[in-house]
This record gives structure tokens, sequence and C-alpha cells, in this order.
């Protein structure tokens, strides 16, 4: 595994730290290979229940290296096609499939394509001095890793087209009032803040979070009457698991509930 990215497993919580602090955390070949990596590893362990994206340094991700961009020019349209689908587009791609919760504790500057890889979270908290720009068209390129698809699902198409259009700044605070992020701490209080909700999810029933995240995945492309179906029968599966039994018996006894996932 590259030194450019950090990966940890502490107290059922998986830690993917970009580790590139000298060019803000691009992104390289290297990094992208080993970011995929440890999602993979994270869903598939069993003592991971959630999982933290951060990154080292002043800044969260600053996408791709554009020092390297005159070199892509000289490759073929499908060669750049193949480099997005094959690497950069592997992490939205393997989010999509991963039911644990992915919080993104953004330390620093989060523009193009990095800003585009906090978005993939569920949860975002950003430091105080944390900003975010979606900066393609000042290097007259078009956003394709994936914000066209997530920032106008947080903040409405008119406000992203703005976003898009403009490249302007947007500074944490205002970042939380438009819903690009959850919460904002001081930036000494990132990571406890970050692992203190992460460690609350982490001690929840895991059977009930993850089916959460899916219902709330699913039901955003899904008509009213189809969700109800759908849940109906997730909802009835899950009086049978033992965590269920287990609140309920807890609740009864008036003692704290000891969940095991199944």
């Amino acid at each position: 595994m590259t030194n450019q990215l950090v990966f940890d497993v502490h107290e059922k919580i998986a830690t993917i730290r970009l580790n590139h602090p000298e060019k803000y955390n691009a992104f390289t070949n290297d990094m992208l290979d080993a970011w995929a990596s440890a999602l993979e590893e994270s869903a598939a362990r069993e003592d991971v229940h959630a999982i933290v994206l951060t990154g080292t340094g002043k800044g969260f991700c600053s996408g791709g290296d554009i020092g390297n961009m005159k070199d892509r020019t000289e490759d073929s349209a499908y060669q750049r096609k193949l480099h997005l689908s094959g690497r950069i587009h592997r992490i939205p791609q393997l989010l999509e499939t991963i039911d644990k919760p992915v919080l993104v504790a953004v330390n620093g500057v989060a523009t193009g394509a990095g800003m585009d890889m906090a978005l993939m979270g569920d949860i975002r908290i950003a430091a105080r001095s944390a900003r975010f720009a979606e900066t393609y068209v000042k290097v007259g390129l078009f956003a394709g890793d994936g914000g066209t698809w997530y920032l106008p699902r947080l903040v409405g198409m008119p406000k992203a087209l703005e976003l898009f259009w403009t490249a302007r700044w947007v500074d944490s605070e205002e970042a939380e009032r438009l819903g690009i992020v959850n919460k904002v701490v001081d930036d000494d209080q990132l990571m406890p803040a970050t692992y203190e909700m992460a460690g609350q999810i982490s001690a929840q029933p895991q059977i009930a979070v993850r089916m959460m995240k899916r219902a709330v995945r699913q039901g955003a492309n899904q008509e009213l009457r189809t969700h109800l179906e759908m849940a109906s029968s997730h909802m009835a599966a899950m009086y049978s698991t033992a965590d269920h039994k287990e609140a309920v018996t807890a609740f009864k006894e008036k003692r704290p509930p000891v969940f095991t996932g199944r």
C-alpha cells in the first residue's frame, strides 16, 4: 500500500486518511488504488461499523494533480475515459455498494474532484477553516467526477449551477447553511467530533443502521408506493433480528442493550 494513504481500524471505526499534504492531498493513481482497496476491506470486515475519511495537513483534497494535466491531454479520449471510469470513478461506485456509514472529516480546502469526493460521504463534518470550491471551469473542464450528481441533491439545481459556473469559494459556515456539511467545529475539535459521532453510530444495532442507509439511498429513486412496499418487507424481516429482541428485552429489564449485529 502506498504511503500516500493511511488506513487503520480502531474500536470498530476504519479511518482512511489521504496523505499527500505537499499537494493538498491531490490524488495519484497509487492513492486511488489504495483508497479503493481500503473501502473494499472496510466493507468486508465485520469489525468495521463505520468509515471515516479525512486528509493530512491543511487540505482535505485538491482533486487531480493539475501539474499532470498537460501530460493527460496527450492521451486519446478513450484513454482519458478509462482513467476516469477505471480509477477515479471506482470510489463512488464502491461507496454506492457500501451500506456502512461513511463520515467525512473535511480538515481543509476541498476543491474540484476533492470537493466531489467529500460529497460522496453520508455525513460531513467540517473544520471551521475548511473551504469548498467546484473549480473545474477555471481549467476549462466539466465536473466529471460525480459532483454534478451529488451537489444538486444537496443544495438544489440553481445553487449547484451557480457554484459550478462561478467556481467561487464557499466557507464552512456557508457550507453548513447550504447543507453541504452537517456540522462545523473548531479545527482542533474536528477529529474528536467526527469520532464521537462515528462511535455513536457504531454502537447502534448495525442491521438497523445499514438498512436505514439502503432505504434512504433507494428512496431517492423510487415513487412513494414502491418505497413503502419495500419498507414493509424490510420492517417485517427486522422484527426477527436478535438485536431487535435484545432491545425490547433490555427496555423491559431497564438495562442498556448489548447488540451483536445479528
